[in-house]
C-alpha cells in the first residue's frame, strides 16, 4: 500500500517555474515506478512524465519535453516535477501516481497505476 500527497501547486505567470512534490508513505515506494499526470477542466487525464524505481529511466510527454524534469529521492520517499517555461495550456490539476507492484517499468498509461494522490492545482496565467 502506498499513500501519496502532492504539494507545490499555485498560480504562476507564463514563462515561470514551479516545483511539485509528491510525498509517499508505504514500504514499497522505493521499488515502485512513479508518474505525474494532469487533468484540465473538461479534458481527459493526460500523461506528463514518469520514472522508474531507481530513477535511471524517465519518459516525458512531447508537450513538456525539455521544460519539465521528473526526479525521485528514495531516502526521503519523494518524487518531484520541476516545471520550467510554463505555458497557459499547462493549467490543470497535477497528480502523482504509483504502480502497485515492485520493479515494474514506468508507463504513460494511467490505467497501469494503482495508487493516486489527491492532486494539486497549477494555474498558469497569460
Amino acid at each position: 500500500q502506498v499513500q501519496l500527497v502532492e504539494s507545490g501547486g499555485g498560480l504562476v505567470q507564463a514563462g515561470g517555474s514551479l516545483r511539485l512534490s509528491c510525498a509517499a508513505s508505504g514500504r514499497t515506494f522505493s521499488y515502485s515506478a512513479m508518474g505525474w499526470f494532469r487533468q484540465a477542466p473538461g479534458k481527459e487525464r493526460e500523461f506528463v512524465a514518469c520514472i522508474n524505481w531507481g530513477g535511471s529511466v524517465t519518459y516525458y510527454a512531447d508537450s513538456v519535453k525539455g521544460r519539465f524534469t521528473i526526479s525521485r529521492d528514495n531516502v526521503k520517499s519523494t518524487v518531484s516535477l520541476q516545471m520550467n517555461s510554463l505555458k497557459p495550456e499547462g493549467t490543470a490539476v497535477y497528480s502523482c501516481a504509483a504502480r502497485g507492484r515492485a520493479f515494474l517499468s514506468p508507463t504513460r498509461d494511467p490505467g497501469e497505476y494503482d495508487y493516486w494522490g489527491q492532486g494539486t492545482q497549477v494555474t498558469v496565467s497569460s
